[in-house]
């Protein structure tokens, strides 16, 4: 596995630079040191950089966030989240699983996350038996994000009834400061072994993310694109299956697991067993 210090090695290689955001730009609570120094070089050099992330809520929420951290919104052409494609397949119905889902949905997350189903025609009700669909964007605070089970009881009562689930976050875990905590793809895993339909998952890896994101680089030319992220599972895997090469940054949910000086040959026997191919591994975001 090639470890690069930095994303400067990648400059003249790459016009457009995909950035997963939580484990790669952020924890969570701030950026990393040297993100900001890094985004501005590229940005200094022409280099189009857009935000990939599957954060459960609008594009519009996140970029708030960003600057709300500290962020120029300068450094950055556009973002996409998966919350930003399920309010878009939500509002205008363009596939079929959502043109069957019903309009009323039983959402299981936080209330900040509630710009997904704004503006969609979607009701939002209150139990099971009201319910058409579940709409799951992740653990919410009064049940905690450290443990799947408190949400046992009501994804029964909607398995029991078959209920579709649209899961907008397809992540397991993340990592907030140094704390892993579940994601919606935990719930929705959990979910399937209580006997629900296989959940409709909205992000990465789906293939599907990554035209909307190349539009707004306005790079066509795939191979002068690279994706950065810290999962496999999720952003090498999403990257790959859309002929894009991954970069594995060895932040986030990758330093957890494999902690901050990582050997080259475990990560290369990892990325074989989740079978992805990233051509080569980042220490940080930083130049």
């Amino acid at each position: 596995m090639i470890m690069l210090d930095g994303v400067a090695a990648l400059a003249d290689r790459y016009d457009g630079f995909i950035l997963d955001l939580w484990g790669v730009v952020h924890d969570g609570r701030k950026p990393y040191p040297g993100v900001a120094e890094a985004l501005g070089r590229l940005k200094a050099r022409g280099k189009r950089i857009a935000f990939l992330s599957n954060a459960p809520r609008r594009s519009f929420v996140v970029d708030a966030l960003l600057t709300g951290m500290g962020l120029d919104r300068a450094l950055w052409d556009g973002t996409m989240t998966s919350g930003e494609l399920a309010w878009r397949h939500l509002k205008h119905r363009d596939r079929a699983d959502f043109a069957a889902l019903g309009v009323k949905a039983l959402h299981i997350g936080p209330e900040r996350d509630l710009s997904v189903p704004a503006d969609t025609g979607v009701e939002l009700v209150g139990s099971a038996e009201e319910a058409d669909f579940v709409l799951n964007t992740g653990p919410e605070p009064a049940l905690g994000n450290h443990d799947i089970e408190p949400y046992r009881a009501a994804l029964a009562a909607c398995a029991a009834r078959r209920l579709p689930m649209v899961c907008v976050n397809p992540d397991r875990h993340v990592m907030v400061g140094d704390e892993r905590v579940i994601c919606a793809g935990a719930l929705a895993d959990l979910y399937s072994e209580l006997g629900g339909p296989p959940a409709i998952e909205i992000g990465k890896p789906d293939p599907a993310c990554y035209p909307p994101v190349l539009d707004l680089l306005g790079i066509t030319d795939r191979a002068r694109v690279v994706a950065i992220g810290d999962s496999p599972h999720t952003d090498l895997a999403g990257a790959q299956s859309a002929g894009i090469d991954a970069v594995w940054a060895l932040t986030g949910l990758a330093a957890h697991a494999h902690g901050a000086k990582p050997d080259p040959e475990v990560l290369a026997q990892v990325a074989a067993t989740e079978g992805v191919r990233p051509v080569a591994a980042l220490l940080g975001l930083r130049w």
